[in-house]
């Protein structure tokens, strides 16, 4: 698998349109909550995933219980979910055909990223697609969907 650097992740955001947030909370003090809707705010499409949460709105999207409900094609599947729900997560996001699995900060799954990387997907571990848009932003750069 090979490692994913700046350059690698600035492509992915920049060609990123439509993003799977997995472990998406309506808690506005949460990291997923505010993540989604700072991706939502640089113009990404943002999808909820939650099981808890199926049915309800956040953030004028509909939350769906997992990757396999939603109806249109996903991009990225960014999770927040603890690393050993992570394979099964990695292997519902080479069923939908998504193109990256981001998995956010604190988060590591060898095995995940072998099942994505297998099917040719790119991976991110361990960072935070907020702090990489942050940080080219920063760098008077420019990514939004």
């Amino acid at each position: 698998m090979r490692r994913i650097d700046n350059e690698s992740i600035d492509h992915i955001l920049a060609t990123t349109r439509v993003i799977a947030l997995v472990g998406a909370s309506a808690n506005t003090a949460r990291p997923s909550n505010r993540v989604m809707a700072f991706m939502q705010d640089r113009g990404f499409r943002v999808i909820p995933v939650n099981p808890g949460l199926a049915g309800q709105t956040l953030h004028g999207e509909t939350v769906h219980a997992n990757l396999l409900e939603i109806p249109e094609r996903v991009e990225m599947v960014d999770v927040f979910r603890q690393a050993d729900q992570c394979p099964d997560i990695a292997r519902d996001a080479v069923s939908i055909g998504a193109k990256t699995l981001w998995l956010q900060l604190d988060i590591v799954s060898d095995e995940a990223a072998a099942i994505a990387d297998g099917a040719g997907m790119d991976v991110v571990m361990d960072r935070c697609p907020k702090i990489e848009i942050e940080r080219v932003e920063r760098a008077d750069g420019q990514i939004s969907a």
